[in-house]
């Protein structure tokens, strides 16, 4: 290399120094982001839960205006509007929405970590919350299989048909009925959940073909509005209007409902297998009926879990059986 330096390489600048078309290093501010007061971080949590600044002063023991002000310094904080109001209430910005779900994610891996730590336990606990009908029908024949193979797993079972809110009701893992729109959840989708078309022996002699339904009175499932609309789209009924409809809280609710002769039912294909062979129901239209729907109109059940659960051993072991498991099979009995 020259004396002059022409042919050397430019000097490589320390975090903070910027070099010069000359080789010249010269110093450079770094503009570092800083943490906003976490009082107002904790404010807006509540708030964008809540979406209404007086629920969220209730929560957390101020007034409404104390929250109003909290908000405002987080956002002079930051340099962008998180709230606006719409009439006599509020709304989330598009950088709102944004930042809520990084808030939320953080106060979730706080409270885990206050739970974990404050409740300590000599065995792994899993808190679990799974939908009733799934529980009854395929978990609970498995689970014996499940604590064979993973003995020190303490898991603590709920049914609660609505989805929890995981850092309220401490729950790890939930599995739960439904069409895949968890967006703030690791979901897998462990089992189809095709419906059958079912009602009484009696009433099925008013339905000669699938328009007839129009007529009668139709079972609605209260978690899906769309479950009906969809099957009479796909039987050709497009844009039908539903007069007469009765809505029930569970797959349970359903059956009893379809058996009684209240209405036509949506069954799930155990549930009218049995009853068909039973003489309880008939399915009017054949059990295909609504084979070929679009999958996405098609509901199941999903495992959900939370990111941060997914970090622990012990839910990681339970998840990782739950999606092992063949849900369509029979059950493997222990020892077997």
């Amino acid at each position: 290399m020259s004396r002059d330096g022409a042919n050397e390489l430019p000097r490589l600048a320390p975090l903070g120094y910027a070099v010069g078309l000359d080789g010249s290093v010269a110093w450079r501010a770094m503009r570092t982001p800083r943490l906003p007061p976490l009082n107002s971080l904790r404010v807006f949590h509540a708030v964008a839960r809540h979406m209404n600044f007086r629920s969220a002063a209730e929560e957390l023991s101020v007034s409404p205006q104390a929250v109003s002000q909290q908000i405002k310094i987080l956002e002079e904080a930051l340099g962008v509007a998180l709230v606006e109001r719409v009439g006599r209430g509020i709304r989330l910005t598009e950088q709102g929405i944004l930042f809520s779900q990084f808030i939320q994610g953080a106060f979730d891996e706080i409270l885990e970590g206050v739970t974990r730590v404050s409740k300590i336990s000599p065995r792994d606990r899993v808190n679990v919350n799974v939908s009733p009908y799934f529980a009854t029908r395929y978990l609970l024949d498995r689970l014996g299989s499940f604590q064979e193979r993973e003995s020190g797993v303490d898991l603590r079972m709920t049914t609660l048909l609505e989805t929890p809110d995981f850092a309220m009701d401490e729950i790890d893992v939930s599995i739960q009925w439904g069409y895949g729109k968890w967006a703030k959840l690791d979901q897998v989708r462990l089992l189809d959940d095709p419906k059958i078309i079912c009602c009484a022996p009696a009433l099925s002699r008013t339905l000669r073909k699938p328009a007839d339904l129009t007529k009668v009175k139709l079972l609605h499932p209260v978690f899906s509005k769309s479950l009906w609309p969809d099957a009479l789209r796909h039987l050709g009924i497009d844009g039908a209007l539903i007069h007469d409809s009765i809505q029930l809280h569970d797959a349970a609710m359903m059956r009893r409902a379809t058996i009684a002769g209240a209405g036509v039912g949506l069954l799930s294909i155990l549930d009218a297998a049995e009853d068909i062979r039973a003489g309880l129901v008939v399915a009017p239209f054949g059990l295909d009926a609504l084979a070929g729907m679009p999958p996405d109109q098609v509901p199941g059940f999903y495992l959900l879990v939370p990111r941060s659960r997914r970090r622990l051993k012990s839910v990681a072991t339970f998840c990782d059986w739950v999606t092992s498991e063949d849900w369509t099979g029979q059950p493997q009995r222990p020892g077997k």
